[in-house]
C-alpha cells in the first residue's frame, strides 16, 4: 500500500471550465522526496493544495495511508504546508510562530517548549526564538516556516516553491538544508518548483507536469537522460536540448535521419524502433554536451554536419559554443581545449549515441 495515493484526481474551477488537473494518478512511498516540476499553470500547486485540503476536489480521490482524506478538514489530514511567502506572523516571536499549531492542538506548555526547541535546533534557529520576523533575514524566516511545519510531526510535508524569494546563493544553501532535514526527520515530502536545478538536486523522483497531466515520472537522471517526450527534453537541461526536424531514409546500411543541412546515421540500437518510418518526419533531440567538435573533414562515424562557430561563451570549466544549423541556434557544451574560437569551421558529431528521436506529431519518444 502506498503512503500517498492520488486516484483520477481532477480539478476545474468552474463547471464547464478546463481541467487544471486532469485525471492524475500517482503513488508515493513513505520517506520519498518527490518534486513536482513544470512551468507556471501546469497544475502542480493546485495538486498539493488539494492534498492539503485548501482546494476542493472536482473528482477522484486522495488517500493517505490507505484512507481517503477528502472529507477531512486540513487540520485533520496530518499534513504541513510551507508557502512561497513563508506565511509567518510579524507580531509574534519566532517561538510563538513555531508553537502556534501546537497551541491550536491544545498541547501542554511543557511539551510545547520541548518540541519548539527541538524543531528550532533542527533548522539552526535556536538562538533566534525571542526575535520577531522583522529582525530576521529571508533565509532565517524560511527556517521559521520549516520549523513550524516540523513541530507538528506531520505525515506529509508539502512545500510550494519555498525558496523562490531567496537570493541565488542562499537558495543553494537552503536546498541542502531541506534535504538534510528531510532525511533527519524521516519525512515524506512533496516539493513544488519550476526550477529544474532545485528538482534535480532535491528529488528522489521528479513528477514532470504539463497542462494538468503527468508527462513523466522518474529519477533526476532518468528524466534528464531518458526523456519521455519532447516537452520533457526541452524543459529540463541548461543549456536546453537542441532539436532538429528530419525525415527517415532507408539506405543499404540501415536508416539515416536527413534534412537539407545534415545527414545522420541512426545508431544500431535505434534502427528497429525507426523501422517502418521511412519518409516520415521525426524530431531529433540532442543535449548540448552530446555534440562533439572536431576539425573540418573529421567525418567520424557519428558525423552530423559541418558548421561555423558564431559565439564562444566561457563558463569556467567549459565553454558554450553557439552555431546555427538551418537557421536554428545550436548550443554545444565543449570541455576540450580552447582552440575553438568564433569564426572557426568545425565538424559536429554525436557522442556515445547521445540522441533522442520523437514523433513529430505527438512529441512522444520513439523507442
Amino acid at each position: 500500500m502506498s503512503y500517498l495515493e492520488l486516484r483520477n484526481l481532477r480539478k476545474r474551477y468552474s463547471k464547464d471550465g478546463p481541467l487544471i488537473v486532469d485525471n492524475m494518478n500517482l503513488s508515493i512511498e513513505k520517506g520519498e522526496f518527490i518534486v513536482f516540476l513544470g512551468p507556471s499553470g501546469c497544475g502542480k500547486t493546485t495538486t498539493i493544495r488539494m492534498i492539503s485540503g485548501l482546494e476542493e476536489v472536482s473528482g477522484g480521490d486522495i488517500l493517505i495511508e490507505g484512507e481517503s482524506v477528502l472529507r477531512k478538514q486540513p487540520r485533520d489530514r496530518g499534513v504541513s504546508m510551507i508557502f512561497q511567502s513563508y506565511a509567518i506572523w510579524p507580531h509574534m516571536t519566532v517561538f510563538d510562530n513555531i508553537a502556534y499549531p501546537l497551541k491550536l492542538q491544545k498541547v501542554k506548555k511543557s511539551e510545547i517548549r520541548e518540541r519548539v526547541k527541538a524543531a528550532a535546533e533542527a533548522t539552526g534557529i535556536e538562538n533566534f526564538l525571542d526575535r520577531f520576523p522583522a529582525q530576521l533575514s529571508g533565509g532565517q524566516r524560511q527556517r521559521v516556516a520549516v520549523s513550524r511545519a516540523i513541530v507538528v510531526k506531520p505525515k506529509l510535508f508539502l512545500m510550494d516553491e519555498p525558496l523562490s524569494n531567496l537570493d541565488a546563493k542562499l537558495r543553494v544553501g537552503m536546498r541542502t538544508e531541506l534535504k538534510s532535514i528531510h532525511k533527519r526527520e524521516s519525512s515524506t515530502t512533496i516539493f513544488v518548483t519550476h526550477d529544474q536545478a532545485e528538482a534535480m538536486s532535491l528529488a528522489d523522483r521528479i513528477i514532470v507536469m504539463h497542462q494538468g497531466k503527468i508527462e513523466q515520472i522518474g529519477t533526476p537522471m532518468e528524466v534528464y537522460h531518458d526523456s519521455a517526450s519532447r516537452f520533457v527534453a526541452g524543459f529540463i537541461g541548461t543549456p536546453p536540448t537542441n532539436f532538429f526536424e528530419a525525415l527517415i531514409e532507408k539506405t543499404a546500411a540501415g536508416f539515416e535521419a536527413v534534412n537539407q543541412h545534415l545527414r545522420y546515421t541512426i545508431p544500431a540500437g535505434l534502427q528497429s524502433a525507426l523501422a517502418g518510418r521511412e519518409g516520415k518526419p521525426v524530431t531529433i533531440g540532442i543535449r548540448p554536451e552530446s555534440i562533439g567538435v572536431e576539425k573540418p573533414g573529421g567525418k567520424s562515424a557519428a558525423y552530423l554536419c559541418d558548421a561555423e562557430i558564431e559565439f564562444v561563451e566561457p563558463q569556467g570549466s567549459y565553454v558554450i559554443l553557439i552555431t546555427r544549423i538551418g537557421g536554428g541556434e545550436i548550443k554545444i557544451v565543449h570541455t576540450g581545449s580552447s582552440d575553438v574560437s568564433a569564426g572557426s569551421r568545425v565538424s559536429l558529431y554525436i557522442k556515445d549515441d547521445g540522441v533522442m528521436f520523437f514523433d513529430a506529431d505527438s512529441g512522444k519518444r520513439i523507442r
